[in-house]
C-alpha cells in the first residue's frame, strides 16, 4: 500500500529531539515527527496540589497543559479563551497519565512538575507527539535535580513513549499522519513504557469494526514503534 509520505507501513516518521529549544523553563524539547511539531516545557514547582496536601498523600505530581496554536493547522483555529474543549482537557488528561508513569512520585517529595505542550504544526498524532517529547522535557528537568543532590535518581522509573497505528483496507498502518488519520477504519493511540508494558491504550472504529487479530497487528506496529523513539529519547538524554 503506499502512503502519503513514501513510508513502508511499519515505519515511523523521522523524528527529531531539540532539547534546550526554549532558555527559560527547566527542561524543553521541540519534537518534530514528520510535519507535526510540538513545544514540550518542563516547570518544577515546590509545592504540591492543594488536594494532596489536604489528605497528607506523600510524594509529589506531575500534570500538563496542552494546547494548539491558531495557525498549527491549515485553517486558523480559534484560541480557547472561553474554557477549554473536551479534546482539549481529554489530551491533558492523557499525557499527565502517561507522565506520571515515567516518575517515582514518592521519590519526587512535595513538587509539582507541570508539562506544557503547544502544537506548532499539525499533521496527526499531536498527542502522541506531546507524550514522547514530554517525557524528555521532564527528564531534562529532573536531571539538575538529581545533579545538584535535591533528588534520587531513583525518582525516574521507565521512559515512556506514545504513537499512533490504524487499519486501512485492512492493511495495518504506524505512526499516522493527518491524511491517514482522516480516512482510516480504525485508530488507535498507545503509551508503553520501556519495558514493554502499555501505560493507556485508545482504540475507535472510525469507519469500521475491527477484530482481535486486527487488534493485536496494530499493538504490535506500536511496540516497535515505541522502541524506536524510546532508543531516540535515550540517544537525545
Amino acid at each position: 500500500m503506499s502512503r502519503p509520505d513514501g513510508r513502508h507501513y511499519n515505519q515511523i516518521r523521522p523524528v527529531i529531539l531539540t532539547p534546550d529549544y526554549v532558555i527559560y523553563p527547566e527542561g524543553s524539547v521541540l519534537i518534530t515527527a514528520g510535519k507535526t511539531k510540538v513545544l514540550c516545557n518542563a516547570t518544577i514547582k515546590e509545592e504540591v496540589p492543594s488536594w494532596k496536601e489536604r489528605n497528607n498523600i506523600p510524594g509529589g505530581w506531575v500534570t500538563a497543559e496542552y494546547a494548539m496554536l491558531p495557525r498549527s493547522t491549515h485553517t486558523r483555529k480559534g484560541r480557547e479563551t472561553d474554557g477549554l474543549g473536551g479534546r482539549t482537557q481529554e489530551i491533558r488528561r492523557l499525557i499527565g497519565r502517561s507522565l506520571r508513569a515515567a516518575v517515582n512520585l514518592e521519590e519526587l517529595g512535595p513538587r509539582t512538575c507541570i508539562i506544557d505542550c503547544d502544537v506548532i504544526q499539525a499533521d496527526g498524532g499531536t498527542r502522541t507527539a506531546a507524550i514522547t517529547g514530554g517525557y524528555v522535557a521532564l527528564v531534562l528537568a529532573l536531571q539538575d535535580l538529581i545533579k545538584g543532590g535535591d533528588l534520587s535518581p531513583a525518582v525516574l522509573a521507565s521512559p515512556v513513549a506514545a504513537i499512533s497505528a490504524g487499519t486501512l483496507d485492512g492493511q495495518p498502518l504506524l505512526d499516522l499522519c493527518y491524511e491517514e488519520d482522516s480516512a482510516v477504519d480504525v485508530d488507535i493511540n498507545v503509551v508503553m513504557n520501556a519495558d514493554g508494558e502499555f501505560i493507556e491504550v485508545q482504540g475507535t472504529a472510525e469507519g469500521a469494526t475491527f477484530n482481535r487479530e486486527e487488534l493485536d497487528a496494530m499493538l504490535d506496529l506500536s511496540a516497535q514503534g515505541i522502541r524506536e523513539l524510546i532508543r531516540i529519547q535515550r540517544s537525545t538524554l
